[in-house]
């Protein structure tokens, strides 16, 4: 596992990563804005940031905040994704942040899934 902070701002974000039956499950903690939203957009990738994992679970029961800045994240990693045959999932999100991936419709793109579970099994 990884687990990345922001410089100067610790606790602010953090990320895991783990590989769960071929499927990249990114777990997320913190508060998702302008500020962080690179440490998310290099979550999202592997290496140098240019190969994209073609199956992805982002597992947001830790964020307590987004913005629209993750929003645009989530968009572009799941075209990158699609563009590959892949796909992007999202699990386990707070009802504050899922009322803004509803709110934006980013649930009718990205499937919003109530567990890491059903998102890896659905």
């Amino acid at each position: 596992m990884t687990d990345i902070e922001q410089a100067g701002r610790p606790g602010r974000l953090s990320v895991e990563h783990r590989v769960v039956d071929g499927v990249h499950v990114v777990t997320v903690q913190g508060e998702i804005d302008h500020d962080v939203k690179n440490i998310l957009v290099d979550a999202l990738t592997i290496g140098d940031g240019t190969a994209q994992p073609s199956r992805i679970v982002v597992d947001l029961s830790g964020v307590t905040f987004m913005d629209s800045s993750g929003i645009n994240v989530f968009v572009a990693a799941h075209q990158a994704v699609s563009a590959t045959e892949g796909w992007l999932r999202i699990a386990a999100a707070q009802p504050p942040v899922l009322h803004v991936l509803r709110l934006v419709g980013i649930d009718a793109l990205i499937p919003c899934h109530p567990t890491i579970e059903k998102a890896l099994n659905s």
